[in-house]
């Protein structure tokens, strides 16, 4: 018996007494457990369709990074992904797997990259959390509120290096805005303001036959059943209900709902309350939030704004600068920012000089590899599950007062809604049979 089956003897043994993990880590046991700095990472992948095929193409490029295995449940996405590996080592060693559970079962591999539609986050985070991998884990958190609350209790109950997708946090332009908003260079922040992607609507689709070597029913996994179409299936699923929350949360409404809540010092806490209204495409495929607005209070006052951005270019001046980004008002200046530019006014605000007593981040220039270099020293990500949570739970609260059409307030300590049955019971979805959390 080797070193880690002993340990997974051990912990099975004490789980019915103390309720231990059945897999204890071992590299949270000490030194003789820990990946040492020179050491290569084993990497899995789970999911590898353009964003997952995306994180392969990068992480194959580090020199202590070993990608071992493949999984996807398409055979031409698995197999794409492990010819980019063998060709980068020149051998035939990455394997393949359709099931994500054969993959997370293998001993040797330390952390895996999910990169899966919304519906499955949770589910696979929880499993990786429990065989003890590390993850770089794509938004978003979870496909309703109680799920992100289980992937945040596994991946603390386990030990877990947890990176969240949300990599404008390694960027220099956001990390400017958040410094200069935490040191009061816009005067006291009053209000945030985003706009977010929006789409225009499909008409249905005819239905078609599974294409060869596509497992279906695994892609579906906890969804409710519906007949296969192409464009189901592709990138764009993240505009259907059955599997996301569309632009209002993780096909792009996360990315700067976290940096919102970040630059304003609430990263480990929620707005209190959200009233918001939304257009919803009345046929067609596509049936998430079209057109939106979402108005959030904090307990301190600040208001947090999201909106699509035709809606936003119609309402607000500084988003004709770009499609979409992040603005922040205060009552000295504003800041305005996204993945190609930085303004502000005055204009000399973005070229203020931070002294060494001001509040900083801290500085991640590649979200790739500090996720690599927390797996080796177990420091805190950049965007770690906390606060991920939270980002999440904002955009849940946003679609929650959608559907309900009225305003609703938040406990953030209990994180549940204040008197509100209705509420509460849609922070959890119905899971197709046999899946559950």
């Amino acid at each position: 018996m080797d070193r880690r089956d002993f340990l997974k003897s051990s912990a099975g043994a004490a789980i019915g007494t103390f309720g231990f993990p059945y897999i204890v880590p071992s590299r949270v046991l000490g030194k003789n457990g820990q990946i040492l700095p020179n050491d290569k990472i084993n990497l899995g992948f789970i999911g590898v369709g353009s964003m997952g095929t995306g994180h392969v193409r990068s992480f194959v490029g580090y020199d202590d990074v070993q990608i071992t295995a493949i999984c996807d449940v398409r055979r031409e996405h698995r197999d794409r992904a492990k010819e980019i590996v063998d060709q980068r080592y020149d051998n035939k060693d990455c394997s393949t797997y359709n099931d994500y559970r054969e993959l997370l079962a293998r001993k040797d591999i330390d952390a895996v990259v999910i990169a899966v539609p919304d519906q499955w986050h949770a589910l696979i985070g929880i499993e990786a959390a429990r065989r003890g991998k590390d993850m770089y884990y794509e938004k978003a958190m979870g496909f309703s509120i109680n799920e992100t609350k289980a992937l945040r209790k596994a991946v603390q109950d386990y030990n877990i290096v947890f990176q969240f997708g949300t990599q404008q946090r390694s960027d220099t332009r956001f990390r400017l805005a958040c410094e200069l908003v935490w040191n009061d260079k816009i005067g006291q922040l009053q209000t945030i303001t985003i706009g977010s992607a929006s789409f225009e609507p499909i008409p249905d689709q005819p239905v078609q036959p599974v294409p060869e070597g596509f497992d279906y029913d695994l892609w579906l996994g906890s969804a409710v059943w519906a007949p296969y179409t192409f464009e189901r299936c592709t990138r764009n699923w993240t505009l259907i209900r059955d599997y996301s929350l569309g632009c209002v949360g993780s096909a792009w409404g996360i990315h700067p709902v976290d940096i919102a809540q970040l630059a304003s010092g609430m990263e480990n806490t929620c707005p209190v309350s959200v009233e918001a209204k939304g257009e919803f495409p009345s046929e067609g495929l596509y049936d998430t939030a079209r057109h939106w607005r979402a108005e959030h209070t904090y307990r301190n006052g600040v208001k947090l704004i999201h909106m699509d951005r035709p809606t936003a270019m119609k309402t607000v001046d500084q988003f004709n600068l770009h499609w979409e980004g992040i603005l922040f008002e205060g009552t000295d200046g504003w800041i305005f920012t996204c993945r190609e530019m930085i303004k502000s006014y005055p204009d000399t605000l973005i070229r203020t000089k931070l002294g060494p007593n001001d509040k900083r981040l801290p500085v991640s220039n590649n979200h790739h590899r500090n996720f690599l270099d927390a797996i080796k020293t177990r420091q805190r990500t950049m965007s770690p599950v906390e606060s991920g949570a939270q980002a999440d739970f904002v955009c849940h609260h946003e679609e929650i007062a959608m559907r309900l059409g009225r305003k609703l307030y938040w406990d953030p300590v209990k994180e549940e809604f204040i008197n509100d049955t209705e509420a509460n019971r849609l922070m959890e979805r119905l899971m197709r049979s046999p899946w559950h959390l």
